[in-house]
């Protein structure tokens, strides 16, 4: 007996000791996920929410011009199948379906100089990401590049084979539509400057200047600027100087400007000798650049900056633990959260000081100014994900929000580093800021922002830039055809009014929460004036002509696969037929009772007219858990979208990730609840992926503490939920609000 009684001593220390060495959070993240299928994700190194990105640049090998962009979609500087690299780029956004930033290019090579980025670009091998760290081998140089960020700047290290190297800073190209540039030297291991960016989807006016200050740890042997020539073939031998269209400035170290300008430095090295080079970035100096570069790296560390980035993300994942489930449904579950927090980015220098929004000033703050506010995308679920795991940054974004409308005198709709591109359509901040209201955040001023809502909700249109369509909204309660979206993408008349429909309601909630009750009837009584667009001829909502009638020809299912489509923005009138998640029942009675809704609902998956990628449709699995006996629907929905579209590979997001919104839908159905009518703070529910799942809720925010839901879970093969009870007590239907879950605490789902 003592010997069995060793042996199970024995067991128990293994299971200890593997149980001290098990992965972090941290560790199932791959950033690789996402870089392919047009998710416009990237494998770089930032921090959680951080200024500074550092991405690998491999979208094309020649000239990267506006018909490659538009024609291949490059809206990402990264994309997982390309292998011809160009450099790294500072300062880049993850998930956006428009081509912008991806400046500033780092690029180390060996041998003769060459600043022609057409040739001196090489192909990779030995790629190695994780959060707050990327590394690649150059092939054609045999240099290893490895590189990690701070807040707003970044470190990066060469280790080179030897010989003659050269260190190429590229600014000219670029994922942006802008061009432009200007640096000067400052030292012989520093240089400065400045880079204009914008043109956001193609708003000419969203333009904004990048500063930054460039420093490495040695001192090169040479160093010049280039600068590109026009084409003067006929004058080529009157230059010595010249490489292909590219003019060398060997030794000159004064201001130089141009739209293709750049800066090198060449060393004499020994074999695996190292150049570090550090980046600082502002949006409002060189002088904040450089200061913020000084605050946030004292001196050369490239290990202690992975290690705190590290550390950093092993935080901010922590958030949720789980148990049971596969270790791809963890990878794909603690990706979606990594890609979750990183827009909005801070914005403001470690000063406080940030460019106020749509102004030539600067501003100060002494909490985060936010940016990068892909709004139309993350007010459907991203937003109730920071106010429930994040509230304390969820503040500090709102606040920003609000500070834009003192500065502007409007909310923000697609907001980029102070300016509005007017991308997408609706009132967004609405029921982004209604919908953490009423789930019992505070800390912001809810009065001012209600002052914001109710002035875009009823100025008339000739001086309403938010909604500049809503004189006919408000007469008749719909917009016809005939008016022309601000971002220039058409006639998008449906798209539009469902988006106010949904933001009227989510401002009628909070009217009522604020007690102002004329309000609340007004606005809900808005809200159901989608009903005008039904037709029951073509079972669909459907574009209205500005004599009332229906428009004719119309084909249902025109506008798929983000087409051209009269009345819709990027979908099918599939896509948008189902989208008043605030009036689900008032739907189903449109289109002839609960059987006919959910019949025709559950057609859209069977013949895969549903878009798991279009933010309007993606909450449509969780619509079938309004009806008595057709829940399971939405277990089964999710299960199988889950599966098939959210996958641990770099086609593992289903299409544009838009700035967390496709990770936010991924990470809410894995743990079981959903948030399916922003403005309405409920949850609907799901089967869980996992046996157990724990939120960790910040107690500044949440007294009541951590959230369990937890299943009975023995069998893979159990799917369907057959009870819940929330605190003890049976829930009755598969909706919660979020009040019941605060108090509750514990949520069990018995499963068959």
């Amino acid at each position: 007996m003592n010997h069995f009684k060793h042996l199970a001593i024995a067991a128990l220390l293994v299971l200890s000791a593997g149980s001290v060495t098990a992965k972090d959070n941290v560790d199932y993240v791959d950033p690789f996920i996402g870089t392919t299928n047009f998710s416009i994700c990237n494998p770089g190194a930032i921090r959680p929410h951080g200024l500074m990105s550092v991405v690998p640049f491999n979208v094309m090998g020649s000239d990267l011009n506006q018909e490659d962009k538009d024609s291949r979609w490059w809206s990402a500087v990264y994309e997982y199948n390309n292998k011809y690299f160009t450099g790294f780029a500072h300062v880049t956004l993850s998930g956006v379906g428009c081509p912008e930033m991806g400046t500033l290019l780092t690029m180390p090579t060996t041998g003769e100089l060459n600043v022609d980025y057409h040739s001196y670009g090489s192909e990779y091998k030995n790629e190695t990401a994780r959060p707050g760290y990327y590394s690649n081998v150059l092939t054609k140089y045999g240099i290893k590049c490895e590189v990690a960020a701070t807040m707003r700047s970044s470190i990066e290290r060469y280790t080179f084979p030897g010989g003659k190297s050269n260190l190429l800073f590229n600014l000219g190209n670029g994922l942006t539509n802008e061009i432009g540039a200007s640096l000067r030297r400052v030292s012989d291991t520093e240089f400065e400057g400045t880079r204009l960016l914008g043109t956001f989807c193609y708003n000419p006016q969203a333009v904004f200047p990048m500063y930054f200050v460039v420093r490495v740890n040695k001192k090169p042997a040479a160093f010049g600027m280039w600068k590109k020539q026009p084409d003067l073939r006929n004058a080529q031998a009157q230059w010595d100087t010249y490489q292909g269209k590219y003019k060398l400035y060997p030794g000159y170290g004064r201001d130089m400007a141009g739209n293709d300008i750049g800066y090198y430095m060449t060393y004499d090295l020994a074999k695996g000798e190292q150049v570090e080079v550090q980046v600082g970035v502002s949006f409002v100096s060189i002088e904040g650049a450089r200061a913020n570069l000084n605050a946030e790296q004292q001196g050369f560390n490239f290990d202690k900056t992975v290690a705190d980035t590290r550390a950093e993300w092993a935080n901010t994942l922590n958030r949720i633990s789980v148990e049971g489930g596969t270790d791809e449904q963890r990878r794909v579950l603690y990706t979606a959260l990594y890609h979750s927090q990183i827009h909005p980015t801070v914005l403001q220098d470690v000063d406080g000081k940030y460019p106020k929004m749509e102004s030539n000033e600067n501003g100060h703050t002494n909490s985060n100014r936010y940016t990068i506010y892909s709004l139309w995308d993350t007010y459907r679920n991203l937003s109730q994900l920071e106010t429930l795991l994040y509230p304390d940054k969820q503040v500090d974004m709102i606040n920003s929000m609000i500070d834009m409308y003192r500065e502007w005198g409007w909310m923000p709709k697609w907001e980029l580093f102070g300016r509005e591109t007017w991308t997408m359509e609706g009132d967004p901040s609405i029921p982004y800021i209604a919908d953490a209201y009423m789930r019992g955040l505070r800390g912001f001023d809810i009065e001012t922002a209600y002052k914001a809502f109710r002035t875009s909700a009823t100025l008339p249109g000739k001086d309403n830039k938010m909604r500049p369509d809503i004189d006919p909204y408000i007469e008749k309660g719909y917009v016809p055809l005939g008016f022309y979206a601000a971002d220039m993408s058409g006639d998008n008349s449906v798209s539009h009014a469902l988006e106010y429909y949904l933001a009227d309601n989510a401002l009628s909630i909070l009217a009522k929460e604020l007690g102002h009750n004329n309000d609340a009837k007004l606005f809900r009584q808005r809200s159901l004036g989608y009903k005008r667009y039904y037709s029951k001829e073509s079972g669909t909502l459907r574009p209205i002509q500005k004599d009332g009638s229906f428009l004719t020809p119309f084909n249902p299912e025109a506008g798929a696969n983000f087409e051209n489509c009269p009345g819709f923005h990027e979908g099918s009138a599939w896509n948008y037929t189902f989208y008043a998640p605030h009036d689900v029942t008032g739907m189903a009675k449109m289109m002839g009772g609960q059987r006919k809704f959910v019949d025709k609902l559950q057609m859209l998956f069977d013949k895969g007219l549903y878009d798991p990628a279009n933010e309007p449709d993606i909450a449509y699995p969780y619509l079938f858990s309004y009806f008595k006996g057709d829940e399971w629907r939405t277990q089964k929905t999710v299960s199988e979208l889950l599966k098939k579209y959210y996958t641990a590979r770099p086609d593992g997001i289903p299409g544009n990730e838009d700035t967390g919104t496709m990770s936010a839908w991924a990470i809410f159905s894995m743990i079981g609840i959903y948030p399916d009518n922003p403005g309405d703070p409920s949850y609907t529910l799901t089967t869980p992926a996992f046996d157990k799942v724990t939120l960790h809720l910040d107690p500044k925010f949440y007294p009541n503490g951590d959230i369990t839901i937890e299943t009975d879970r023995t069998s893979p093969s159990q799917q369907y939920i057959k009870s819940v009870t929330i605190g003890g007590k049976k829930l009755n239907g598969f909706r919660l609000t979020h009040r019941q879950l605060m108090e509750g605490k514990t949520l069990k789902m018995q499963l068959k």
